[in-house]
């Protein structure tokens, strides 16, 4: 009795400690916004696609000139050498000099180098897209994993006190059927033994039903001393228009879907625009230029803007071409480079294409196994029910005994178990499916 007392206590200790939290309810769908809204790595990626967004426009301006504007002030003290009338005058004194120029540069021909790499610019910030695509629907999915797997803790929970309860009403009971003579003092240490047993399974159930509780939270960003209530959910999801296709035709149809599919496409597009960039750089570059200097030096006596203006202005435009003959390799290095990137990522699309054919596979043939699993437990659950109303009966009046009524109460805690598991299994294989096919973030209430 005092083990029991102790374990009662620290069940209710548990309990209190989790209510003491201050609780938010949230149904499914709220649970997935805050998720996206909230959570950490999601708003990470997020921001990266900034940086992809930013490249591309990058990659575009970059067909304009470049135009840069240059100033230094500057004075020099010693000698100072001065041309008058033919004639090279050095003094020693203090110039102060202010110069200032503007220079312009645009390409004119690079081998199509930055239309390549604008165009494979385009195609990474799609593919970003894609992948923050693919990325919510991750985070849902392990969001409704983890708000599943906490409303199933609590049903479990919910199972195993409902039994402890009942077992120590049938230990109440049995001490009174051994002080009436009516059964053996070995019944009552039994159930004295299995409500002990039980008591410690109740609050493994509680603890891990607060464990993923918080790993909830934690997921959600919910401040340190807040947690979420999830709210039921419909537990009615027996049917599917993908189980009345066939196999290679759902896969189809995920590969029109998946977003993480077309960004490995997008990936490849543009890897293949940067073999061709690094491509260009063994041609010959030509670019067009334009500088514009001017100066004042404080030993000329005239005025600052009759020098800058008027005096030292000085314009030099033309081209530029460079002939790469020998440059270390370093522009066959980059074409190999880029090459191989570009196959990797074809051998990248080509697993990630058997893999999304396993997944969709696996998903439809778990999904119709769960189905027939939920409707097996339902005839489990009804079989266990009045298989523990004959035998607690038969165990009443004294014709079965001790073992017989142990076995049949462990056989309905089973049963109930298995029922609650087979029916958020089936819910969460739903989910699994939409996954498969790349359309959870499409249809967040499944």
């Amino acid at each position: 009795m005092k083990n029991w007392t102790l374990l009662t206590l620290f069940l209710l200790a548990g309990t209190k400690a989790v209510l003491a939290q201050d609780t938010i309810p949230i149904t499914f769908d709220e649970a997935i916004a805050i998720g996206l809204e909230q959570n950490l790595d999601y708003a990470t990626q997020k921001n990266q696609q900034k940086v992809l967004t930013m490249s591309r426009v990058n990659a575009r301006l970059r067909h304009l000139p470049s135009v840069n504007i240059n100033t230094n002030l500057n004075r020099q003290v010693g000698q100072q050498f001065q041309q008058v009338e033919g004639q090279l005058i050095v003094t020693n004194q203090i110039n102060d000099i202010l110069s200032s120029g503007l220079s312009a540069r645009i390409p004119v021909f690079h081998g199509f180098q930055r239309l390549h790499e604008t165009k494979a610019a385009g195609f990474f910030e799609a593919a970003g897209e894609k992948a923050l695509a693919r990325a919510k629907e991750e985070l849902s999915f392990t969001i409704a994993q983890q708000y599943l797997q906490v409303l199933l803790d609590e049903q479990l929970h919910a199972i195993a006190t409902e039994n402890l309860k009942n077992q120590k009403s049938q230990f109440a009971q049995i001490k009174g059927f051994v002080e009436a003579g009516l059964r053996t003092l070995s019944d009552q240490y039994n159930q004295q033994s299995e409500v002990a047993r039980l008591e410690t399974v109740a609050l493994n159930a509680k603890v891990q039903w607060e464990t993923d509780l918080w790993a909830l939270a934690e997921t959600l960003q919910f401040e340190s001393n807040r947690l979420p209530l999830p709210e039921p959910v419909p537990l009615d999801q027996n049917h599917s228009e993908w189980l009345e296709m066939e196999p290679q035709e759902v896969y189809e149809q995920a590969l029109l879907y998946r977003s993480d599919l077309k960004e490995q496409q997008l990936l490849e597009q543009g890897n293949q625009r940067l073999l061709a960039a690094a491509k260009g750089t063994m041609y010959p570059q030509l670019s067009a230029f334009f500088n514009y200097n001017t100066f004042f030096t404080s030993l000329d006596e005239r005025t600052i803007g009759d020098q800058l203006l008027m005096v030292y202005p000085q314009r030099i435009f033309g081209f530029s071409l460079s002939i790469p003959v020998f440059n270390n390799f370093d522009n066959k290095t980059a074409v190999t480079r880029a090459r191989v990137n570009r196959i990797n990522q074809q051998l990248e699309n080509t697993a990630l294409e058997r893999k999304i054919f396993q997944e969709v596979k696996l998903a439809l043939e778990n999904f119709k196994a769960a189905i027939q699993t939920r409707a097996s437990t339902e005839m489990q659950l009804k079989a266990a029910q009045e298989a523990q109303k004959a035998i607690s009966e038969r165990f009443r009046l004294g014709v079965s005994n001790f073992v017989d009524l142990a076995q049949a109460n462990e056989q309905l805690v089973t049963a109930q178990s298995d029922h609650v598991q087979a029916a958020y299994t089936l819910f969460f294989q739903k989910i699994i499916l939409k996954y498969a096919l790349g359309l959870l973030a499409e249809d967040l209430h499944p």
